[in-house]
């Protein structure tokens, strides 16, 4: 009899700040950000299946089935279930609404591993704690893990060293430039700075508002200008910055209200969308 479990939210994240500290011998970048999670993000349904396949039911422009992290992570967690339980493990369909653009800075993709992961190890009962979960997560990408942990989190090393935080209670508006840009590209750049002084986790928490910058903000907004564009136009109602290694900008509101009354004012061409800050990953409860 197979099982499910629908309307499963792949929560989208904001970095309020991401330096770049320096390079491991292995490129590598190291970091410091801290992860805000959001009320917005991609919706996920899973049904086992007793065949034991994998297979995403929803097709994604550009991204084939046998590359989406979706899949991969279902893969990776089957086989490390069976490993561990000794028993064959039911396969999956699953099937996402994809809301979160590619290339944005959202975590979009991590978000939906982690998600898969998750919902997942509940379904096959695989037993895996959140640490475990952690760990495979990360053979996916750095910001895997921090979906997992579930919850506002201080990220050091190269994202996988985690911490909670507290972060503030407020709204953001979030607009997508349009474009997309590769993570490498950024990461690459010669114009990249690699030295910023580290911080402590009292540093954020003692100047929430406006605390520190995003190191990868100036090499993405020369690059691709209409980056550059949607911070300066935001910029005039707050402290408006990129996201990651973009190309999404946000800004963040203390009330509901403001962010409503500048979300009608964005200009036509490019999309955006209001969304609140969560102190906690919508599916916590099933690790």
């Amino acid at each position: 009899m197979s099982r499910s479990l629908n309307n499963c939210l792949a929560p989208a994240k904001l970095n309020l700040f991401l330096h770049i500290n320096g390079r491991r011998p292995d490129g590598y970048h190291l970091l410091q950000t801290v992860f805000q999670l959001l009320d917005h993000g991609d919706m996920l349904d899973f049904e086992t299946r007793d065949d034991g396949v994998i297979q995403r039911m929803s097709d994604i422009p550009g991204v084939p089935a046998e590359t989406d992290l979706i899949v991969r992570a279902a893969k990776l967690l089957q086989a490390a279930a069976q490993q561990k339980t000794g028993r064959k493990i039911p396969g999956a369909s699953i099937t996402i609404n994809k809301i979160l653009p590619m290339g944005g800075g959202l975590g979009g993709g991590s978000s939906d591993a982690a998600t898969t992961l998750i919902a997942l190890n509940q379904l096959w009962d695989a037993g895996f704690s959140r640490i475990e979960l952690m760990a495979i997560g990360l053979q996916l990408g750095a910001d895997v893990p921090f979906f997992i942990f579930g919850q506002n989190a201080f990220a050091e090393g190269i994202g996988e060293s985690l911490q909670p935080v507290a972060t503030p209670d407020c709204w953001y508006i979030v607009i997508e430039p349009g474009v997309q840009i590769p993570t490498s590209l950024i990461f690459s750049s010669e114009e990249l700075t690699r030295d910023t002084k580290l911080v402590k986790i009292a540093d954020f928490s003692g100047h929430q508002n406006c605390f520190g910058k995003n190191d990868l903000q100036i090499v993405a907004a020369r690059l691709f200008p209409a980056v550059a564009e949607a911070i300066n136009w935001l910029e005039t109602y707050g402290d408006a910055r990129m996201t990651g290694s973009g190309a999404c900008v946000f800004c963040a509101f203390a009330q509901e209200k403001q962010a409503d009354e500048v979300l009608k004012l964005v200009p036509q061409h490019w999309k955006s969308w209001k969304a609140k800050g969560i102190s906690f990953h919508p599916l916590k409860d099933l690790l």
